[in-house]
This record gives structure tokens, sequence and C-alpha cells, in this order.
């Protein structure tokens, strides 16, 4: 769906990343007639989802790695393109920004950031890791999937104040919570700690170490001994990919774009949906905001030129 513009810009939009927020964007925009690329580096965390209970409409769940290629199916039948790649450069000039990735680049009028966020892992090995995340052992969304470990023996790996809230948010599932600090002895404050209490939720230091699956359940190691959960929930906090947006010079506020209420950043011309964004990180609330921004490039560029002009009816 590449047409250009005569004005040597090649699209409307380049989306970067195709996660559920940038697919769905995607198929907005081609299905507003706009000229558009995604360019995905393959790395959504919804593909990582085994299977989701949480997304509206499948109520027999739905893997992520299903429902993306949904998603490109859907965006490629209105003309999306949809190519593999990640992007290294990012800049811009008074016209349009000049996007370059592996194996190409393009000049784009608008560029919707939709990069999202990677998850830091326990300490653990990966092949392991990967194993226990598909078996439902290593879980890192309570509000996707805390349902599915109602009455279960957890353990939150983390520590601080970040941790003591994943813990406590777990507690409404479960009265069989534990808090296992990641690295060293737990440095909780006196609140943390009486939250703790409150709650039931028992602590163990750490160094922590997942080292092995037996009968269904997740082995931590750790100074107190070996410890059997029937789940475990890192709470080690995530890194943004903002790289790209910072090469503009993109406001960020706590590592995520700093949007407005229609998904435009600090530079114009650029927007953001998703998780590199504030919000609920929810498959569904991604998708809400790739619908705003792709409805807001649209008028956007509406007001700069006329966009396409329909056939009269014969």
């Amino acid at each position: 769906m590449e047409r250009g513009d005569g004005n040597g810009v090649d699209l409307d939009c380049l989306v970067i990343g195709g996660g559920p927020a940038g697919l769905t964007a995607a198929l907005y925009l081609a299905r507003y007639h706009l000229s558009l690329k995604i360019v995905d580096s393959g790395k959504s965390r919804a593909a990582t989802i085994p299977c989701s209970h949480n997304h509206a409409g499948f109520p027999e769940g739905i893997s992520g790695e299903e429902l993306l290629e949904r998603m490109r199916r859907q965006a490629r039948k209105y003309g999306a393109e949809i190519v593999e790649g990640r992007v290294t450069r990012l800049d811009c000039n008074e016209t349009c920004f000049n996007v370059e990735w592996g194996s190409g680049s393009a000049t784009a009028r608008t560029v919707l950031l939709a990069t999202g966020i990677t998850n830091r892992r326990p300490q653990m090995d990966e092949d392991l890791h990967d194993q226990a995340l598909m078996r439902g052992l290593i879980r890192y969304c309570p509000v996707c999937d805390g349902y599915e470990v109602t009455d279960r023996k957890l353990g939150v790996i983390g520590s601080g104040g970040h941790g003591v809230a994943e813990a406590v948010f777990l507690r409404s599932f479960t009265a069989d919570v534990t808090l296992v600090a990641p690295d060293a002895a737990h440095d909780l404050g006196e609140e943390d700690r009486a939250i703790l209490e409150r709650f039931g939720i028992g602590t163990i230091d750490g160094p922590a170490c997942a080292v092995a699956i037996h009968d269904d359940c997740i082995l931590v190691d750790t100074p107190e001994g070996r410890h059997s959960f029937d789940c475990i929930y890192p709470a080690l906090g995530s890194d943004s990919h903002v790289e790209l947006a910072l090469q503009l010079g993109a406001a960020l506020k706590d590592d995520v774009l700093v949007v407005d209420s229609h998904q435009r950043t600090s530079v114009s011309g650029l927007y953001a949906a998703g998780d590199v964004v504030l919000g609920l990180d929810q498959i569904s609330h991604a998708m809400g905001q790739g619908g705003v921004a792709a409805t807001t490039i649209r008028n956007d560029i509406a007001r700069e030129r006329t966009l396409r002009r329909p056939r009269a009816r014969r």
C-alpha cells in the first residue's frame, strides 16, 4: 500500500511494532485508505502468551501467537504491508520522518511507535524459563491470569514496594502467597512489613534461583533451602523500548512515553500506543490505544492535505 504523495514522501504512516497496538492501528489506517508499512522485530510480548482467557470474544481462550496471526491476516487483507526488521534509525525534518531498518528504509509523514516493553526475568536457565512459561508455572500478569491460579501456592519474586504490591494483588486469588527476594535479604520498611503481615503473606530471603520443574511445580533455591510453588510471578519491573523516541527528543515520564488523550507524543507527527506508554498492560487496552492513534493520525493528516477522493457511483 505504498503510494507516496508526489512530494518525496513514501508513506502516510510507518508503524514500528507488530503487537496488538501496532496491528490494530495498521488495520484502521489501511481502512482509512492511508499508505502505510509495519516494521516488526517479532518480539511482541503477546506472542509468549500460551493461552489468554482474558480477551473478550474467545470463550475457550486463544494463544498470543494465534491472535497475532489473525490480526496480521486481517491487516494484510486491507493492504497493510508487514516487513520483518528492527528499526535502527529514526529522524525527522520539516516534511517527514526518515526511517531505516535492516533490509530497507522509508520516508513517512507520520510514525506510530508501538514498540512495547520487555519483562525482566528471574534468575534461571533460559530454556527452563520458556518451558515453565508455556506450562503456566511462570506468569507475568496477575491482571490477565490471576483467575487461573485461584487457591494455588504462589511465589512472588520481588522486593520493595513493587513486590509487595504484586503479592497483595495476588492475595485476592489465593491465601498462599510468599514474597521471595530476588537478590539478597529483604529490605522492607515497617509499613511494607505491616502490609504483608495484615494480608498473611510470608517472606523468604534471597538470592533466589528457579532450578527445576517437578510434579507440575517449579522449584526455587534460596539460602533458606529449596521451595516448591505451583506458580511464580516475577515482580522485577520491565524495560520500555523508547530508544527510537529518545532519538527525536520525545518526552518521557517514569520511563514510558508521554502522550495526550489522542496518543500524540511531544514530537509533532510522532504517535505512540500500547505498553510503551502509561496504561494498563492489557491486550484490549493496547488495541484501544491503537485505534485512537490511527484515527488521530488520519484526522491530523486530513487537516494538512486532501485525502483520497471517493469515486462517484455510476
